[in-house]
């Protein structure tokens, strides 16, 4: 059982890795269609932070827990965006401007990752093996619009699709590595599903209000950035219902 735990975990990591298909098709577009995708995909993980993972957290836990996750995941990312600016980090050869939006993503949906591997190793320590098959599948399907959000803004930047996909896949390494132990120790692991949910889904609205929004927004008009958002929000709602998140 714990061999396949730790693949269900593995393969939902790897399947991020397919959120790079679309620049396959749109590689070449220009500044503006970069913008509305990257409004769509802030729309996307609004809804998903809101439909999903709020959602499950209110149902996992008390109210009060997963607004404190909340905040805490804002102010968590508020604080790695002021830590990126000082320490002056960078990708590979680029500028620290160009590196900072792409960290910034990397290591908000890196954290957003950790109650996805915690819940598919409670999923599964339920003892209905089918439950946390299907939810591991599940959270397999939602990561891969989570590794376009992650290609973006790398492809933005000129960066090779392997590097998209390496980058996509290390922001859910969490899932694999959490989901064994989440497993055998539920009864410890339990209690932080609604708490670590929520604060993904926090740092995830302060990501895509403070950076992804308001970059849109230096490339399109404000009807593309609030069309592509909500059309970006209203499928993954769709997709979601539809997953049984």
């Amino acid at each position: 059982m714990l061999l396949e735990v730790f693949l269900a975990a593995l393969i939902s990591d790897l399947a991020t890795g397919l959120g790079v298909l679309p620049f396959f098709f749109i590689d070449r577009v220009g500044r503006r269609w970069h913008g509305m995708i990257g409004a769509a995909a802030g729309g996307m993980m609004l809804s998903a932070s809101v439909f999903a993972l709020a959602d499950k957290a209110l149902h996992r836990g008390r109210a009060l827990d997963v607004i404190v996750g909340m905040l805490a995941g804002a102010a968590f990312f508020a604080w790695t965006a002021r830590l990126v600016e000082r320490r002056h980090w960078h990708i590979g050869g680029w500028s620290e401007s160009d590196s900072r939006k792409s960290i910034l993503v990397i290591a908000t949906m890196f954290v957003h990752s950790m109650p996805e591997g915690i819940a598919i190793g409670v999923g599964y320590a339920t003892g209905e093996v089918r439950f946390g098959l299907l939810l591991a599948a599940a959270i397999a399907v939602h990561n891969i619009p989570e590794g376009t959000a992650v290609s973006l803004p790398l492809r933005e930047r000129g960066a090779s699709l392997w590097r998209c996909v390496g980058y996509s896949i290390l922001t859910s390494v969490p899932q694999p590595l959490l989901a064994v132990p989440a497993y055998l120790l539920t009864s410890l692991f339990q209690p932080l599903v609604a708490p670590s949910l929520g604060f993904a889904g926090g740092a995830m609205i302060f990501l895509v209000i403070a950076e992804l929004i308001p970059e849109s927004l230096e490339s399109c008009s404000r009807t593309e950035t609030a069309w592509s958002a909500t059309i970006g929000l209203v499928a993954m709602l769709g997709f979601t219902a539809v997953l049984g998140l």
